[in-house]
């Protein structure tokens, strides 16, 4: 259930009134797609009632489980996101995708590719596909992209797929968000020597060698396979398997979904489904108080503390450690550092 870009104007006759951010909850988890866009577009937007919609979710948040989707631009990301939500709703299952587009240098927007290749899913009320603009944060994520999770997880979606943009080799944030972070390659991105700059050899639970009709698609697998074996995994750790799919077709994506239904079933028996939840909102709430730093530095100027210091900085009375951890205990209520 593709959420509309714009509510409707009524043609004529009173105007509709607002709903309350209880309101939209309740209609999130009766599936209302016009209810679940409303909170992410809240959530995006960093509205002033934000912290009530956040506290109001809390309570039907936790079940979902979320897949990370990362790999090259052109590895055919967004063509495996809509096979794999066509394999989950054959389950039965409600599905969530956030499709992570680049951000427009004029506009700030999305270009909304991701939802133009998925549009066979756009007409089924049990899919919600929502694209999410950068906006210029790096990572291969939206800033807002973990509290959309919880909106879509509030609204009863059991998996959750996000889709980042195209990483290059720094962009592998989704594995801070993700219980299992598939990684995709194929043939003639380049070989297992540039995967491993990526990072992605850190971050892959599951590999999925797509295209692999094509030629080279051996090469890639074997290669890869290689690269993984030359890691040290204590005992008991999870060994990533590589997957080798087609995805327009469909070729391999049952095994892939059966490939993380077992990592999340790995992950629960040795704890380290819940060590990575507890890392993610550990990171949330620290991301969330930098925010909050930030904003109080800001306002700084306007009353003065910020240019006393860089006066007695440059006046050669204080270091600049010592002026920044004077400025933090300003800040916080806190002594400075000795």
């Amino acid at each position: 259930m593709t959420e509309p870009a714009t509510e409707p104007r009524a043609a004529a006759g009173p105007r509709r009134r607002r709903r309350s951010v209880g309101e939209l909850v309740e209609g999130a988890r009766a599936g209302d797609p016009r209810a679940v866009a409303r909170l992410i577009s809240l959530v995006e937007n960093a509205a002033p009632v934000l912290r009530e919609v956040a506290a109001a979710l809390v309570p039907y948040t936790g079940q979902a489980q979320v897949l990370g989707i990362t790999g090259a631009p052109g590895v055919g990301k967004s063509t495996c996101t809509s096979a794999l939500v066509t394999a989950y709703r054959r389950q039965g299952l409600r599905v969530g995708v956030l499709a992570v587009d680049p951000s427009s240098p004029f506009s700030g927007g999305a270009l909304l590719g991701d939802r133009v290749r998925m549009q066979d899913h756009a007409t089924d009320p049990e899919v919600f596909i929502r694209s999410m603009a950068t906006r210029g944060h790096l990572g291969g994520l939206a800033w807002a992209t973990p509290q959309a999770v919880r909106v879509l997880d509030a609204a009863g979606c059991a998996v959750i797929l996000v889709e980042t943009v195209g990483v290059g080799q720094s962009e592998v944030e989704i594995a801070a968000l993700a219980d299992t972070t598939l990684v995709l390659l194929a043939p003639g991105m380049g070989d297992a020597v540039q995967v491993a700059k990526a990072g992605l050899l850190e971050v892959g639970d599951i590999y999925v060698v797509n295209k692999a009709d094509r030629d080279g698609s051996e090469r890639v697998s074997r290669d890869l396979r290689h690269m993984l074996a030359l890691g040290e995994r204590p005992d008991g750790a999870w060994t990533p398997p590589i997957v080798p799919s087609v995805a327009t077709t469909g070729e391999g994506i049952d095994a892939v979904v059966q490939a993380a239904t077992a990592h999340e079933a790995h992950g629960r028996q040795t704890g380290e489904l819940t060590r990575r939840r507890t890392r993610r909102a550990r990171a949330e709430i620290e991301a969330l108080a930098l925010v909050d730093l930030r904003r109080r530095l800001d306002r700084l100027p306007r009353d003065r503390r910020l240019d006393t210091l860089t006066e007695r900085v440059l006046a050669g009375e204080l270091d600049p450690y010592r002026a920044a951890d004077e400025l933090v205990a300003e800040m916080v209520g806190d002594s400075p550092m000795p």
